[in-house]
């Protein structure tokens, strides 16, 4: 028996010993958060403002932190009763950004309801399906995600989209926060082990702080407090935008079911249930509708906590619990999300490299449990091999004879064609290979 309440689903942990572990889960995935919005809002017609999107943003804050309260704290069967951290989803980007291009933010908006509410249908059935995502199925698709958010890593490591990428002084504050944190995470014991990402970021904050790279004149322009308001967008329902960005919801569901699994296998050190499949799914689908309310885009889980929560082992539900509250009074308190939006991209790239790893050494874990029979070394050798050769960035060309909706679907997206290729010959393969 785990002796040590922080590495316990349901151990009682006060808010405050829960409290700086939050944070780092919270400072960890923010800056992240952000991104996915402006560049749906941007590409809308006509495009929204500044302001409009800073005003999503904090709407979406309030998004995630509801959604991941419900993943930790079921309400019936929607919620996994797991520590997932939800934040808004880069795999929508494309689809959305193609909707809102062509019809208006209205239109995604009415899309990202309809799509919700499918997912979360589809969770609540996860038990007449589920059989059929056989555990290689699910461990190549964990070691996909992990694969692919390596670029990302990488990307946040040299400073993000910004025009000094890869400069001496971004390299030099991704390496001291990355180097802190491996320190802490050698060198250290007991439960201050477990803030080795936290004190990273403070490492690296600061060194950013002495670069220069911090600006902290806007913490108030925005006030102190806001509301959100409902339905800040009219929603606009059309069929075909609809229809494409429910395929696209099939695909986020596939990667909250790899992070989920990769969360029980890394963190809990069993196989996932499922149930919690189902409450994940069904929080997955129904937060993200109610993100739309919000004018939010889908809300997801976030594979960059899902790493960290494997690194540090800290599963208590509470830490989950008060995460999710932050991120709801960082949507209310707009000098909270402003200041925390002044970590540089390069602190957070440190972090990164740190833990991303996680997802895919679990990956690794999940299919030497599922076994190494010639059967399940065919699919995820082939599964890999397809899913990252037909959309490395040189390659992607491979997809232009296809439709324009599933080059959306599959061309930049590696975790679905990874899942599409394991499912269907985990579906098509006789049961017994010879060696």
């Amino acid at each position: 028996m785990n002796d040590n309440p922080l590495r316990t689903l349901d151990a009682k942990v006060s808010p405050l010993k829960a409290l700086p572990f939050s944070l780092q889960q919270i400072l960890a995935m923010f800056v992240t958060n952000m991104v996915p919005i402006g560049l749906v809002a941007a590409a809308a017609s006509p495009s929204l403002s500044p302001k409009a999107i800073l005003v999503l943003v904090q709407n979406a804050m309030i998004a995630a932190g509801i959604a991941t309260f419900i993943q930790a704290t079921p309400i019936g069967k929607v919620g996994s009763g797991l520590p997932i951290f939800m934040g808004v989803s880069f795999t929508f980007v494309v689809a959305l950004a193609t909707v809102a291009g062509k019809y208006g933010y209205g239109a995604v908006i009415g899309a990202v309801l309809v799509g919700g509410v499918f997912e979360g249908i589809l969770g609540l059935t996860a038990r007449y399906w589920k059989r059929i995502i056989a555990p290689v199925v699910s461990a190549v698709v964990v070691t996909g995600i992990g694969l692919s958010l390596l670029g990302t890593a990488a990307r946040s490591f040299g400073g993000g989209y910004v025009e000094d990428f890869g400069s001496v002084s971004n390299l030099v504050i991704g390496a001291v926060t990355l180097l802190v944190c491996l320190l802490w995470q050698v060198f250290m014991k007991g439960t201050r082990k477990q803030l080795a990402i936290l004190m990273g970021l403070a490492a690296g904050y600061v060194t950013a702080l002495l670069f220069g790279k911090v600006d902290l004149s806007d913490l108030t322009e925005d006030g102190w407090f806001t509301l959100p308001r409902l339905l800040p967008y009219t929603p606009v329902f059309r069929v075909d935008a609809i229809l494409s960005v429910c395929v696209i919801y099939l695909i986020s569901a596939t990667e909250t079911m790899g992070d989920a699994a990769a969360l029980v296998s890394g963190a809990l050190h069993r196989d996932i249930t499922v149930d919690e499949v189902s409450g994940a799914l069904a929080a997955d689908g129904f937060g993200s509708a109610l993100g739309g309310l919000l004018g939010v885009i889908p809300v997801t889980s976030y594979s960059e906590n899902i790493g960290l929560t494997i690194l540090t082992g800290v599963v208590n539900r509470n830490v989950a619990r008060i995460g999710a509250l932050i991120m709801i009074l960082s949507g209310l308190f707009p000098p909270i999300a402003q200041f925390v939006r002044t970590i540089p991209s390069a602190v957070i790239g440190g972090v990164l490299m740190m833990v991303l790893g996680q997802i895919l050494v679990s990956g690794f874990q999940m299919i030497a449990k599922a076994g190494f029979t010639p059967r399940n070394k065919l699919i995820v050798s082939l599964s890999l091999a397809i899913g990252i050769g037909f959309t490395t960035f040189t390659e992607v060309g491979i997809w232009d004879v296809f439709p324009v909706t599933v080059q959306t679907i599959f061309a930049q997206n590696v975790v679905s064609v990874i899942f599409v290729t394991a499912l269907l010959l985990n579906l098509l393969l006789p049961r017994e290979i010879a060696e």
